[in-house]
């Protein structure tokens, strides 16, 4: 009998999950007036007992007894049953868990716009918040209007609150500084002196230990990153859209008057040459297919790779603290982000994920969560997960509250970012040390820089109803087919014949019409 593979396992697992949801959805919907009727959040002095479905970064995640969130719940008069998913996993976590019909009262939608969640929404299995924003003071006014607008559904109204994210803080290429200076390169501007600088990254012993033991990319290419940057993962999709000059799916196209979907644009083809060229030279892992996106951090982490894609902010919080221990030479001002690549830079679209509420939740407990969301982004309420405990993470000196990072880490303070950000604050460039300040200096002097050049994505928040429906499978085929092409298991002119029955097929043709008329109509054209 033949082995199923991982991957076959997984596509099957989330086509079982999308035909599970059907019937789910249904039954919620024609019991959702009983359950509104029947259903209870208490006495309103009661602390509102919530249960939440989020992503966690880290290997081990928060404790239920976790003294930052004993601290939020005591603030926002909550005891919240926290279910932390690993990023290696949330997608298909996510896919199960909304087909179980068994919904947490706030659970992270990763994609606003995928099929899973969009199919629900039309079903009714999700609370429409839009007549209830106006009522939160936090909600309507501390949340930018580009990321209400941006995860808007196709009937205009809103289903989850945004994860607010600055547009200049999207994730893009940062490299080893040091690694840089040792090997006296320059930081590169374009995509070939950037492979210059992989290629003496791999051959001429950047990190000085006298073995040829290191590699450019932290990269990976995981089934569960589909769609980001033309199904490549973050990595290498920003390789790609540094070429293309769009972190869109769509580019419009003056000429022919309507938008033109990536895949066939040539700059696709001319980046999967670039990068296939860079694998088979060794500038990112050799397992890149299985590798996860812990794994690929890891790699930075251990001084084994000196060029990863992510956001400024998460350098300190993710990888400094160990990175030192293996290079104790390293500064954080050694992690430097690129201003841009070829002149281009992603503007973000102002959120990351939403935070969404089943319609089996009754009204008036809607509405708590609602609050318990709105009071946890007052400022006195937030900085509980950014400074953490007085006496316990942080000491006042000269007025200001100076925290240990490491306590702050172990505690796994930045966890709770992933159920409520805020991105309003005042930038801090003060730190612990001269060095922290210069490197929180740098962050805030690139990001200033990046918003001069950045490009928002097109195409964000419109939709099309065949591209739903074809859209899945479609990315699927897409990816495994780059990959086969980067691992060199099948030749370029594949692409070229892949390129040529996406022109051909009707369903891809009024995917492509339904987009463009559905960009022109909100530009007014």
């Amino acid at each position: 009998m033949q082995k199923v593979g991982k991957r076959n396992t997984r596509n099957l697992a989330w086509i079982i999950s999308v035909v599970m949801v059907m019937s789910v959805v249904l039954s919620a919907c024609g019991n959702k007036e009983e359950r509104q009727v029947s259903g209870s959040s208490g006495n309103a002095d009661d602390p509102l007992e919530v249960s939440i479905m989020t992503i966690t970064p880290s290997a081990v995640p928060a404790a239920d007894d976790n003294v930052i969130k004993r601290a939020i719940e005591e603030a926002t008069n909550s005891k919240m049953n926290i279910q932390w998913v690993s990023n290696n996993i949330y997608g298909d976590k996510l896919n199960l868990t909304l087909a179980s019909g068994d919904i947490p009262d706030l659970i992270m939608i990763n994609d606003p716009f995928g099929s899973t969640f969009t199919k629900m929404v039309k079903q009714g299995a999700f609370w429409d918040i839009t007549p209830y924003i106006k009522d939160y003071s936090n909600l309507s006014g501390g949340i930018p209007d580009i990321a209400w607008d941006t995860t808007k559904a196709a009937d205009g109204n809103n289903y989850g609150i945004p994860r607010p994210r600055p547009v200049t803080g999207d994730s893009f290429f940062i490299i080893r500084k040091d690694w840089l200076d040792r090997l006296n390169l320059q930081v590169p501007e374009t995509t070939d002196e950037l492979f210059n600088v992989m290629e003496a990254f791999v051959e001429q012993d950047p990190d000085g230990n006298g073995t040829k033991d290191t590699t450019a990319l932290a990269a990976y290419i995981s089934p569960d990153d589909l769609g980001w940057g033309g199904n490549l993962g973050p990595v290498l999709g920003a390789i790609e859209s540094s070429f293309i000059g769009t972190n869109s799916s769509w580019k419009w196209d003056e000429s022919q008057g309507k938008l033109v979907y990536r895949e066939l644009l040539p700059e696709v083809k001319e980046s999967l040459q670039y990068l296939t060229k860079a694998y088979s030279r060794g500038m990112m892992p050799e397992d890149l297919l299985s590798l996860k996106l812990t794994q690929a951090r890891e790699l930075f982490k251990r001084n084994q790779a000196g060029i990863i894609v992510d956001k400024t902010g998460t350098m300190r919080k993710i990888y400094a603290d160990d990175l030192k221990k293996v290079d104790p030479s390293f500064k954080y001002t050694d992690f430097y982000p690129l201003t841009n690549l070829n002149g281009y830079n992603p503007k973000g679209s102002g959120y990351n994920g939403i935070l969404a509420i089943p319609a089996s939740v009754p009204e008036e407990k809607m509405k708590r969560i609602l609050q318990l969301v709105d009071t946890w982004m007052n400022p006195e309420v937030f900085e509980i997960q950014q400074f953490g405990i007085e006496g316990t993470h942080y000491e006042v000196v000269d007025g200001k509250k100076v925290a240990s990072s490491e306590k702050l880490t172990a505690d796994n303070a930045s966890d709770f970012n992933h159920i409520v950000n805020v991105i309003d604050l005042p930038w801090d460039t003060t730190g612990e040390t001269d060095e922290e300040t210069q490197a929180n200096e740098l962050f805030k002097k690139v990001e200033a820089e990046r918003d001069k050049t950045s490009v928002a994505d097109l195409a964000a928040g419109l939709q099309s109803e065949t591209g739903q429906k074809v859209l899945p499978e479609l990315n699927k085929k897409i990816q495994d087919l780059k990959a086969k092409i980067i691992l060199g298991r099948e030749p370029i002119e594949a692409w070229d014949a892949f390129v040529e029955t996406l022109r051909n097929d009707p369903n891809f043709q009024a995917m492509n019409d339904e987009m463009t008329e559905a960009y022109k109509k909100r530009n007014g054209q």
